[in-house]
């Protein structure tokens, strides 16, 4: 990732609005930034939601608080809680998430 077109910044994530984004069950609440050629997003995962699509885009993704399941489309299933992250490269590895009891996530890509 290059990271270009990003003046210093400091941002206060309560100021950011709320987009809903509905998953094949439950509901993501994404607060995004659009700065310079990357997008950083503070997301929440309601309880039982699970992405309606594979991701083939890619991300850093860091836990801040819940417990995530990733799975990939080659069947490799993944449980990350609170501190750990996943790195994936654009068009790398077709990837969704769910999560049984929510969790919120700092995300770049």
């Amino acid at each position: 990732m290059k990271i270009e077109g990003v003046p210093f910044q400091v941002t206060d994530w309560s100021r950011v609005a709320e987009t809903r984004h509905t998953g094949e069950t439950g509901f993501a609440l994404w607060r995004t930034l659009e700065i310079g050629n990357i997008r950083v997003r503070l997301v929440e995962y309601s309880p039982g939601y699970r992405a309606d699509h594979w991701c083939s885009k890619g991300h850093v993704l860091y836990v801040l608080d819940g417990e995530l399941t990733t799975e990939l489309a080659d069947g490799r299933v993944m449980t990350l809680i609170p501190g750990t992250s996943y790195e994936v490269a654009d068009g790398a590895e077709p990837h969704r998430s769910r999560t049984e009891k929510g969790a919120r996530l700092f995300i770049v890509d």
